[in-house]
């Protein structure tokens, strides 16, 4: 289980998009595999076997959610609730770590907002690490599939992530208020000073 948790994890969550679902899944999958131990043949490795179960408990749960959903979730806490992480203090400063932060959440959420087939794929192939093959047949999709999927998805977070830079490029290196009055009135005075 410790070979395999952060990539199981990673990959229900693609699909759950929730932490607690996630592991939940995660779980149950381990629970699924431990009982049908017997039916594992070593035609595929054996974290592709257990990735199809993950896979297949995640999407268990989504339909699941999606038929007994009566309550509107509240969106997530923006003050450091689930999922914040306190900075290693030693390592960075608090600032950068800040920062880290802000930019993992960012990343997040857009692939989060990414279609699930394409988020998942991402997450094995990019996150994870994941060859084509060993994604493809954890899928259960061709590894033309994968390769598909996987641009769409990286080009659909640069469009994203391009978005928020795009309005976040408009305040770059301000020049209005007291900085332009300062140059303003020195060239002003140097023009002066030169007559």
């Amino acid at each position: 289980m410790r070979r395999f948790n952060r990539k199981l994890f990673r990959v229900a969550r693609s699909i759950l998009k929730n932490d607690a679902d996630a592991e939940d899944a995660l779980q149950d999958a381990y629970l699924q595999a431990y009982r049908r131990i017997g039916d594992f043949r070593g035609e595929a490795q054996l974290g592709t076997w257990l990735t199809r179960i993950v896979i297949n408990q995640a999407l268990m749960r989504l339909r699941a959610d999606r038929r007994d959903r009566v309550v509107v979730p509240f969106a997530h806490d923006s003050a450091g609730g689930a999922g914040a992480e306190l900075p290693d203090e030693k390592s960075e400063s608090p600032n950068d770590a800040a920062f880290r932060a802000e930019i993992r959440r960012l990343l997040e959420h857009h692939i989060d907002e990414l279609p699930m087939p394409m988020r998942t794929v991402l997450v094995m192939r990019d996150i994870e690490d994941m060859s084509v093959q060993e994604t493809a047949d954890s899928l259960g999709i061709p590894a033309g599939t994968v390769r598909t999927r996987l641009f769409r998805a990286r080009a659909l977070l640069r469009e994203m992530l391009a978005r928020d830079t795009d309005t976040s490029t408009l305040d770059l290196f301000g020049f209005d208020g007291a900085r332009c009055d300062r140059v303003v009135a020195s060239v002003l005075g140097r023009v002066v000073a030169e007559r």
